[in-house]
């Protein structure tokens, strides 16, 4: 079997393959810390803002432990096609009414398992990335992925 030699990407590509990829996976991965040992679960984010991740979770979940102990997250995303996406980043507690509210009211799943917004039970996670990462399927090298759509190379063309 011979070795697959994956076409090379262009740099101006890359952020938009990375964007698509979040895009139809519907369940990535978080990881966290628990201690010394990692844990990895799938998630189902209520919002997606280019790179910066809304997940809903409940209090007697133990990632909020996880998260309260270490809030360093890695959220990995992988396409039909087994490319990856990988976001490394920090969970903080969404704290913005505005944003709460609008992601309330844009899931009808919160609403009717939760209630009301103001369950004591609910908090939303905000994601946001220091780095992200992509990799074509056989690839075996990541390409950073630029964060700010502003210094995209796409952003120039």
């Amino acid at each position: 079997m011979s070795k697959p030699h994956p076409k090379p990407i262009p740099a101006g590509e890359i952020r938009g393959l990375a964007l698509d990829v979040i895009q139809h996976d519907r369940f990535p991965y978080l990881a966290t810390i628990d201690g010394d040992q990692p844990r990895l679960r799938p998630v189902s984010p209520v919002r997606t803002e280019d790179f910066t991740v809304y997940i809903a979770n409940l209090r007697g979940y133990h990632k909020t432990q996880e998260i309260a102990a270490n809030p360093k997250v890695e959220l990995c995303y992988l396409s039909d096609t087994h490319d990856q996406v990988r976001i490394t980043g920090v969970a903080t507690i969404l704290s913005d009414r505005t944003t709460l509210e609008s992601i309330w009211n844009d899931n009808p799943l919160l609403r009717q398992y939760l209630g009301n917004i103001d369950n004591p039970e609910l908090i939303i996670y905000r994601v946001d990335p220091n780095q992200v990462r992509f990799m074509r399927e056989w690839a075996i090298e990541y390409h950073d992925v630029d964060i700010d759509p502003k210094t995209s190379p796409a952003a120039d063309a």
